[in-house]
């Protein structure tokens, strides 16, 4: 796991928190806010956007990450994710994480900004499935 700065930790729990209010929530009433860190060191952030037809909806995570990766970016550092109460990426955005970079380091914040979990993305999906796999 890459060691952040606690300025940088700082920085994308901020900007994470800052994207929250732009959040489409009209049925959860769930706002997240996220912001990835590039090894080039740029910042990217996103929103969850949802759907009446649920299945559609996209998280914060994935938006963030999806950006960083249409701007030419592959290789990510970090992400912060801001919500109500700390909740946790869910499995897909785990998924997505792993695939650029399972040391990813995930902060996982409150609406207040307070870290309530650190850890590589690997630990959050143990036995995740890798592109290593497709090269068997």
């Amino acid at each position: 796991m890459k060691k952040i700065s606690p300025d940088t930790k700082s920085q994308l729990v901020e900007i994470a928190k800052n994207a929250q209010k732009w959040a489409y929530t009209p049925y959860s009433h769930y706002p997240v806010g996220a912001a990835v860190l590039t090894e080039s060191g740029k910042i990217y952030d996103g929103v969850n956007v949802e759907n009446a037809a649920y299945p559609v909806t996209m998280c914060a995570e994935r938006v963030a990450i999806f950006k960083a990766v249409s701007a030419g970016e592959r290789m990510l550092s970090a992400i912060a994710v801001v919500t109500k109460n700390g909740g946790a990426p869910c499995g897909s955005c785990r998924q997505v994480m792993v695939e650029f970079n399972p040391e990813m380091v995930v902060l996982v914040a409150d609406e207040e900004g307070h870290i309530i979990e650190e850890k590589p993305v690997k630990e959050l999906l143990p036995g995740y499935f890798s592109p290593e796999y497709l090269k068997k």
